[in-house]
């Protein structure tokens, strides 16, 4: 199989950065990016820029007839997710490849269910340090798609597809044969990194050095690590020294998604972090205190929006 057509929902961060990427690759036409008319006036009117670049991208309707796309894309926030499973339904043929960007360790299983967990590939995007304010994308590192089977150990005819398209793309990318624990760790990553610059408002940079914040993080990270064992990913301190080395290189004054969500009064996936750690911790009786903490100190800031 070749891919050829390319399907993207989701304007946010990562949609924008491997949107942009890909418009400069392919014919515009094969590129189609899904939204609403509403948002698709919107991103014509007020336009998208990446590191202060026009994006020049082909929208559609959900209600646009139109092929199934080869490989379909989400590039939503957890929220959102069951829309976008919604607004996709045409881009979805029997040969579709499906990748999601998604934070946490359910997407896939959640977009399988829908449309069969034989068309999705495990992924995990990382390594960028995006931000994302209005209408303006901008970033340092470009990061990389790190995706792979269900099953570990194997490397099906959909993985080679999208591995060879990446590489004609010539976009960043590493094909993992344990994508299941590659998930777990980047979930220990943005539980620790993402919850913690929230909290104290901060930034990479505040927890790329030695003192209260890092610790905080390392904490959280290492309550995924006990929960890991329990699941079957089996992380180590080994794998929490691989995250930490993958933190180091991101900007220092860039911030993660849930920092940019609390610095602009938008509700978090808190629920999918803390909120996925407690309730897991109580399904292993694992003790997970400092994500409760980490969560209702979130909750309690949420509680003060206007």
């Amino acid at each position: 199989m070749t891919i050829q057509k390319v399907s993207i929902i989701g304007m946010g961060a990562l949609g924008i950065l491997f949107g942009n990427h890909l418009s400069k690759k392919m014919p515009k036409e094969n590129l189609r990016i899904i939204a609403d008319s509403e948002r698709i006036s919107r991103y014509k009117t007020d336009k998208l820029y990446c590191n202060g670049e026009q994006c020049e991208f082909h929208y559609v309707s959900p209600e646009e007839d139109c092929m199934a796309a080869d490989l379909l894309i989400f590039a939503v926030k957890f929220n959102g997710l069951e829309d976008a499973i919604k607004a996709a339904q045409k881009h979805v043929g029997e040969q579709t490849i499906i990748l999601s960007l998604l934070n946490g360790i359910t997407s896939e299983q959640i977009i399988g269910e829908r449309f069969g967990i034989e068309k999705v590939l495990y992924c995990v995007a990382q390594g960028m340090d995006a931000v994302k304010t209005g209408n303006q994308l901008t970033y340092d590192n470009m990061g990389m798609i790190c995706f792979g089977d269900r099953l570990p150990g194997t490397i099906s005819p959909k993985a080679e597809a999208v591995s060879q398209f990446f590489d004609r793309m010539e976009l960043p990318y590493e094909l993992d044969i344990n994508m299941e624990k590659r998930q777990w760790g980047k979930f220990m990553l943005n539980v620790g990194v993402n919850q913690t610059v929230a909290v104290y408002k901060s930034n990479y940079g505040g927890v790329q050095k030695a003192g209260e914040m890092r610790e905080k993080m390392i904490a959280a990270m290492r309550e995924v690590i006990a929960l890991s064992k329990k699941a079957g990913a089996d992380l180590s301190e080994e794998d929490l020294q691989y995250w930490l080395k993958v933190l180091g290189t991101l900007g220092p004054d860039k911030k993660p998604s849930m920092a940019q969500d609390v610095e602009a009064h938008r509700y978090s996936e808190v629920e999918l972090f803390a909120g996925t750690v407690t309730s897991l911790g109580k399904r292993y009786e694992v003790p997970t205190p400092v994500n409760q903490e980490l969560y209702e100190w979130i909750k309690e800031i949420e509680s003060k929006y206007e």
